[in-house]
């Protein structure tokens, strides 16, 4: 019987005429070596961060229109969340193995090392300074960014209605004045006089409004924290 012809091992045979095991080994832990090498290159990039590169050298024939955001935009949706966008350095939390090979293939695509990365996440995910899901970006220039990775869950559907409230100083004083005309609401009518007459429920709601806004304020100055409008690309936790 003719055994039959196992590719495998055809292509074992053409691999050993060309060249020795150990010197094909060594070639392989060369690549590989490589490899790891232009990754741990990637990872220091990223701890390191830079305030001073605005542009990487982008092959634009090879951009991805739909990875592609101006700085007008990521500042919108940072304010209407409450997020941030700071350098890379700055992230505390480990980037994925995923990213890492995301800007990897980025670089070779393009035939450039790219730098000067920043990330969106919540303030809890970075190291801040003393004054929900995270984005990598790198920049291309003139207020573009390049969106390298997404990871980690969605934000919760409710947290743009929730910071509404902290977006900027127009929509936290409406937010006190809905909360108070509700609050008066629900004082009995009673409470002062026989019948409440409209000029009484004003007066308790200005009273009210003048102590929720106090307490907001004492407490937004004794924790350091600022609308949403003035802290998404703030580097400092109490600016």
């Amino acid at each position: 019987m003719i055994e039959r012809t196992n590719l495998k091992d055809q292509l074992k045979k053409e691999r050993e005429k060309a060249i020795d095991e150990d010197a094909f080994l060594d070639n392989i832990y060369n690549v590989l070596r490589k490899d790891d090498d232009v990754e741990d290159e990637i990872r220091e990039t990223l701890n390191a961060g830079s305030d001073t590169i605005l542009t990487n050298d982008f092959d634009i024939d090879q951009l991805n229109y739909g990875n592609i955001f101006h700085i007008d935009q990521i500042e919108k949706i940072c304010i209407q969340y409450r997020l941030r966008f700071l350098d890379s350095q700055l992230f505390k939390d480990d980037l994925p193995y995923e990213a890492i090979q995301k800007v990897k293939h980025l670089q070779k695509l393009h035939g450039t090392k790219l730098q000067g990365f920043k990330i969106i996440a919540p303030s809890k995910s970075f190291r801040l300074k003393n004054a929900d899901d995270p984005l990598l970006f790198a920049p291309i220039g003139n207020g573009y960014y390049n969106l390298v990775h997404k990871w980690g869950n969605d934000l919760h559907p409710m947290r743009k209605l929730l910071m509404w409230p902290i977006k900027n100083l127009e929509n936290f004083a409406f937010a006190l004045l809905i909360l108070t005309f509700g609050v008066t609401a629900l004082f009995p009518e009673n409470l002062f006089t026989k019948n409440r007459t409209s000029a009484e429920f004003l007066m308790l709601a200005f009273f009210l409004y003048k102590c929720f806004a106090g307490i907001a304020i004492y407490y937004g100055f004794a924790r350091g924290k600022n609308f949403s409008a003035g802290i998404w690309n703030s580097k400092y936790f109490n600016a």
